[in-house]
């Protein structure tokens, strides 16, 4: 019992930001939000997307080494890049596009991000690109590099394609120990049969927090960051008839609006300085 206390302290320790820290932090955030280099359509979403504070939740910090993952148009490398440009390395691990799933238009979306990326060195440093799950003999970032590892919005696309604890045992493996993980994903209601949570795009915190104990993290805090109480949930094309996709185009367009973007959790792990015997990629 002792050892795991003054296990947990270190983790604590490891994981926190001073107020001074997160001051420093907040300030260079501030500065990447207010950038030029991001677009209107972006900026209007800091509302419902709250990027400082839900960095500052993870507890992003200027020299770390970082992971971002499945990023598609860069919305939030917008923020991460900038700040980690001069003392911090980035990782962007984009979608598998030369796997043979990759649809054409996967792979447009990817060309223009990458050209985002190498035409604003002086906004976005030089980031280290790379696919997950990667090709064959490659990898993401090296074993026990990575001080925090993102992902926004994503695990509703891991287990439509059961690929869910590939890809957290590959975060995993990723981290350092005492490494974060931070999820942020859309909310379903609990209980919510899992053929409903695939279809909705609506995922359970029990389903997303079981599936990273299982890959060896331990949860270590929840935020309500991200929620929105407006948010139903029960819309027959699921969370892509709110912004910013509005599937059905103008059909009640103003009540979606007022909706606003979905319900979502935000879950903070952490990879345990000793790990249980069993634990995928475990040393």
């Amino acid at each position: 019992m002792l050892r795991s206390l003054l296990q947990f302290a270190v983790v604590a320790c490891f994981m926190s930001l001073s107020a001074a820290q997160a001051a420093d932090v907040g300030a260079l955030l501030d500065q990447a939000i207010a950038g030029k280099h991001r677009t209107e359509a972006d900026r209007a979403r800091d509302v419902y997307r709250h990027p400082k504070e839900t960095l500052l939740f993870f507890g992003f910090k200027p020299d770390q080494t970082v992971v971002e993952i499945w990023p598609t148009a860069g919305w939030f490398t917008d923020v991460i890049a900038p700040v980690l440009r001069d003392n911090g390395k980035l990782y962007v691990a984009r979608a598998p596009v030369s796997s043979s799933k990759a649809t054409n238009y996967m792979k447009e979306r990817d060309k223009v991000f990458l050209a985002k990326l190498a035409a604003r060195p002086e906004v976005y440093g030089k980031p280290i690109t790379r696919e997950i799950p990667p090709p064959e003999g490659e990898e993401v970032a090296p074993a026990g590099s990575a001080d925090l590892v993102l992902t926004f919005r994503n695990v509703h696309n891991w287990a439509r394609g059961g690929t869910t604890d590939e890809m957290f045992q590959t975060f995993f493996a990723m981290l350092k120990p005492g490494g974060v993980l931070g999820v942020e994903e859309h909310r379903a209601r609990p209980g919510t049969p899992f053929a409903d949570q695939v279809r909705t795009g609506y995922m359970t915190e029990e389903y997303v927090i079981e599936t990273a104990r299982k890959a060896g993290f331990e949860l270590v805090d929840q935020a309500e960051i991200n929620a929105n109480p407006k948010d139903t949930k029960d819309y027959a094309k699921g969370v892509w008839t709110l912004p910013p996709t509005l599937v059905l185009g103008d059909e009640n367009r103003v009540k979606y609006m007022a909706i606003g973007e979905s319900d979502r959790m935000t879950l903070k792990f952490v990879k345990p300085f000793r790990q249980p015997e069993g634990t995928p990629g475990r040393e």
